[in-house]
């Protein structure tokens, strides 16, 4: 039962920003209260738990996904998974509070709350996971929606570029982690995350474990903005403040922390770990904690500092010791707590005052009384002063400085000088936030007179403050319990003794600490005048900026390298395009022939069918017709090459392969309508000799002799290859397999459907997922099109006859392609739903006989395309009203329903069942699950296959009435939707 319940602590925040996103804009109320109770009952489920996590227990809960891979989707919670599951829905509880009363009410809540739950989902299932593919897929969750909300605020430039920074570095951190964790399941041999940490000897010794070390910490290192990818942290501050209060204390950047400790136990101990993590986590530390001193702005100041803690966090981590890992563990629940806190302080100040800027404020102690205590009590937990949970931590981290195991002996000297002077900066910059913003004189020209914020706004920094104070006076009683289970959860029987007194005498750690305190007070005081004077940028790091050193990487990808490529490779022309991709293809086909031969032996040649040949002799005739025609006519040429193409679904019967020439038939139809209504807006041809020459010096003999090249040798390996796969001997050949199990295991007699629907499932999922967004993408690029006049290919007396509209001078605007093709309209309308029923028949049997959901989709297709010939894009809006949109989503829904409802069967992803069902009157019918995936597969191709009709239909529309584009909403035409 309680296995169960864990996809309950992953799935509840999902269907929570679902539900969210969904609520109207202004029902912000609706969206806290709903929010609220997702991230209440998601902190209340993780106490379900806790009994078994705390006496050592992991609870697993594992679902089949590709079970013959190693890819299953894997559940996995102990105390370490525990403590910071814990962090993320309580302190989430505590933000989407505070959210409530900081988010305008002209901001769209909802949508903020369906984002920050999405994420909280995200970055849950990250911590759940017990799979290292799983846990990379959540990774990447977590960039994507911490994206959204770093930008939520996209009208302004500074979001924009912050959330594209974050993205970039974190995605990229995310691509390196991904491939690591290949390499780990490499080494290990699987990738379930208890094999893995029951690996560590054989993962330390192995060849590849220095690549695997490199490329998962650069996912860690990016993720929590250690050096040298820091700098995206502060533009992140262009955020609301509730979302840094969650991203940058308790989530996002501990994401990489919570993977380092997580792993330490099979990676850490080498000299690599402690050179690369160490180094890392020094200069970050230190960098950070030197940069927030000059810090202008509250937010900007509480960044930097956050930098540094993570800082701090890893070098812990680098130390190779049992201790510093613990320390790092306590150190990561503390920092949550008061820069959770000091991040909405800096928030009430931002909204009750208009700014965030030190220089601006002052004297807040006297209009926000309750708020400057607050402040000053989490700035001084940050600041390592005793009786608070901050100086705990600290006090740990010296004793391990002081005490490390290191390669070199300079460094029993450097480290404690180190975390000495990081800690002094600490202490500077913590004073700086506290007495710039709430102490001296009464602060003059501000955007709003500062007052108290509401209670229940207070109330969330309250809880976290009382939390730092409370372990501070009473650790073992309060923190105690779970560090020691998340420790124990991490180390196991190697948990070294360690006390959480907050009084162990006069020893070297409290020298450091207090020295650190009045080397802090004396940094404060000696750059008083410095501060002052509002200069820009700390002393001697000014010029050297990571956004800058960003920026210019960016526009050397991005415009230098890119339009390097696209003169090398780039070109207007599609047939250009074409002849370099087939030309690769011969390349790559040709070099294992030339290393490896052909093979024992070639297939005997069969006897030739006249029949067959003569077919084929039509459909090589109308190929080189449509080639030569394409100089001339369009219209002609695409004519010929639906010629060609129905000599192809001949061929298919030939072969009695009534599937595939279904699906060509259906393809070439439906092709062919698109194309036609896209060829008017075809550029003009180029005139230049030798452009169109496809270079210059090539003469256009020597193109076209080249390019006859390329055509024959790719068509003639294409038929080898398929007369080689169709000439095998029947034992040898995979298709055996499906044809022995297709009604055993997939319940149907129709082989080609069951693979797709139930053996390749996965990859027709996959390629309808495809379509999608094909479909949208050519929607969005036709949305906005205005193709000039001057652009189409006609000559000036008699346009191309492609473009109907304009070949007829006696037509009107209103008239419709049936009536100038002298078809009645009237006959093409009763066909909809002859072809209609046609549509659902083909579906219906599909699993027995030829037919299938892309097959009824392509038909279903057909029947709009006439109804559009008969009437026009308006009439079959007006009429029809069909929401492509919606069919879309729908099919993905299904196709990903009927797949995940195996799992409530205890089945792997996309597991069918099928079976007779007894009926009255019609007897025994089968019953598929399969059905349902081939009615989501039918439902997209329809959607997206009516949507590009929209897309082009509706240019035709736009260019002979001369109005305005439509709404995105009319734009979807005969969706009628945004």
């Amino acid at each position: 039962m309680l296995d169960d319940l864990l996809l309950a602590a992953i799935g509840i925040p999902f269907a929570g920003a679902v539900a969210a996103g969904l609520l109207p804009t202004k029902a912000r109320n609706a969206a806290v209260w709903l929010a609220s109770g997702v991230t209440l009952a998601c902190f209340l489920l993780l106490w379900v738990f806790y009994q078994t996590v705390s006496g050592g227990g992991v609870l697993r809960h594992e679902l089949a996904w590709m079970p013959s891979l190693g890819l299953n989707f894997v559940v996995r919670l102990d105390g370490f998974a525990w403590a910071f599951a814990a962090l993320v829905s309580g302190i989430g509880f505590l933000v989407v509070l505070y959210a409530r009363y900081y988010m305008s009410s002209e901001d769209p809540v909802p949508r903020f709350f369906a984002f920050l739950l999405a994420f909280m989902g995200s970055m849950t299932g990250l911590v759940l996971s017990g799979n290292l593919i799983q846990l990379a897929f959540f990774w990447e969750l977590t960039s994507l929606f911490s994206f959204l909300l770093i930008g939520y605020w996209h009208h302004t430039g500074a979001a924009r570029e912050g959330a594209r920074m974050a993205l970039t570095i974190t995605a990229t951190g995310g691509l390196a982690l991904f491939a690591g964790m290949l390499l780990l399941g490499h080494i290990v041999g699987s990738y379930d995350l208890d094999v893995v940490l029951a690996s560590g000897d054989r993962i330390r010794e192995h060849a590849l474990y220095l690549p695997a070390l490199i490329l998962v910490l650069l996912g860690c290192l990016t993720k929590s903005a250690q050096f040298p990818f820091h700098f995206w942290l502060p533009h992140a501050m262009a955020a609301p403040t509730p979302v840094s209060a969650y991203l940058h204390s308790a989530t996002l950047v501990k994401a990489g922390i919570f993977l380092m400790a997580r792993l330490w136990p099979v990676m850490a101990g080498t000299d690599a770990w402690f050179w690369i993590v160490g180094t890392a986590g020094l200069i970050t530390l230190i960098l950070g904690a030197y940069v927030a001193i000059f810090q202008h702005d509250l937010k900007g100041l509480l960044a930097y500092s956050t930098i540094s803690h993570l800082g701090l966090i890893t070098l812990l981590l680098g130390l190779n010791s049992d201790l510093a890992l613990v320390a790092a563990i306590f150190h990561t629940l503390n920092h949550a707590t008061f820069k959770a806190s000091l991040f909405m302080a800096a928030g009430i100040i931002d909204h009750e005052t208009g700014t965030r800027d030190i220089r601006r404020l002052s004297g807040l102690n006297r209009s926000m009384p309750f708020t400057a205590r607050l402040a000053v009590v989490a700035a001084a937990a940050m600041a390592g002063v005793p009786l608070l949970n901050g100086f705990l931590s600290k006090e740990m981290f010296f004793a391990e400085a002081l005490d490390a195991s290191v390669p070199l002996p300079s460094m029993h000297i450097l480290l404690p000088a180190a975390a000495m002077l990081a800690s002094a900066f600490s202490v500077a910059y913590s004073l700086r936030f506290i007495h710039g913003a709430f102490f001296g004189p009464d602060p003059t020209d501000l955007p709003r007179k500062p007052h108290e914020p509401p209670g229940f706004m207070r109330f969330p920094v309250e809880i976290l403050v009382l939390i730092c104070i409370m372990v501070g006076l009473l650790p073992a009683a309060t923190i105690g319990p779970y560090l020691d289970m998340a420790v124990r959860a991490v180390l196991g029987g190697a948990t070294p003794a360690y006390s959480l007194a907050i009084w162990h005498g006069i020893n070297q750690p409290l020298l450091l600490s207090l020295m650190a305190l009045a080397v802090g007070v004396a940094i404060y005081l000696a750059l008083q005048k410095h501060l002052l004077a509002g200069i820009e940028g700390p002393p001697l790091l000014r010029d050297l900026k990571g956004q800058r050193i960003f920026e210019r990487t960016m526009v050397f990808v991005s415009w230098r390298l890119a339009r390097t490529l696209e003169r090398l490779l780039g070109t207007r022309r599609l047939q250009s395009q074409l002849r370099l991709l087939v030309g690769v293809s011969l390349v790559a086909a040709i070099c294992p022939l030339i290393l490896r031969g052909i093979g024992p032996s070639l297939p005997k040649p069969t006897a030739v069918d006249i029949p067959l040949l003569l077919a084929w002799a039509v459909g090589i005739t109308c190929a080189i017709g449509a080639a030569w025609q394409a100089k001339f006519h369009r219209l002609a040429s695409l004519i010929l090459l639906g010629g060609a193409g129905l000599v192809t679904c001949i061929t298919f019967v030939w072969f009695s392969s009534p599937d595939l020439a279904l699906t060509q038939l259906l393809v070439e139809v439906v092709t062919t309508v698109l194309l036609l209504l896209g060829l008017r807006w075809l550029p003009k041809r180029l005139v230049d000799a030798r452009l169109d020459a496809g270079g210059p010096g090539i003469a256009p003999r020597v193109r076209r002799l080249r390019d006859l090249i390329l055509a024959v040798g790719a068509g003639c390996g294409l038929s080898a290859l398929a007369y080689a796969v169709m000439m095998r001997p029947f034992p040898d050949s995979i298709s055996r397999h499906f044809l022995e199990r297709a009604y055993s295991e997939g319940g149907g007699t129709n082989v080609v459907n069951v693979i797709l629907v139930d053996f390749r499932g996965f990859d027709t999922m996959g390629e309808i997922t495809v379509v999608a967004a094909v479909a949208l993408t050519v929607y969005a690029l036709l949305r906005r099109f205005r193709p000039a006049r001057d652009s189409v290919e006609v000559p000036e007396q008699q346009r191309d006859q492609s473009s109907f509209d304009d070949a007829q001078p006696n037509r009107q605007v209103g008239d419709t392609v049936a009536d100038w093709l002298l078809v009645p309209g009237t006959i093409m309308r009763l066909l909809f739903p002859v072809i209609g029923v046609v549509a659902v028949y083909l579906l219906l049997r599909g699993h027995d006989l030829p037919g299938g959901g892309f097959v009824a989709g392509l038909t279903m297709s057909v029947a709009i395309i006439l109804q559009y010939m008969a009437g026009g894009a308006r009439w079959v809006e007006d009429h029809l009203r069909i929401h492509p949109l919606r069919w879309m989503g729908v099919g993905l829904l299904l196709s990903g329903g009927t797949g995940a409802a195996a799992w409530a069967f205890g089945q792997p992803f996309l597991t069918s069942y099928f079976a007779y069902t007894e009926l009255p009157v019609l007897g025994s019918v089968p019953t598929a699950s399969a059905l349902l995936f081939d009615l989501g597969v039918f439902a997209l191709v329809f959607g997206a296959t009516v949507l590009i009709l929209i897309a082009l239909a509706h240019q035709s529309v736009r260019s002979h009435r001369a109005a305005p584009p439509p709404s995105p909403g009319r734009a979807m035409g005969l969706a009628g939707e945004d």
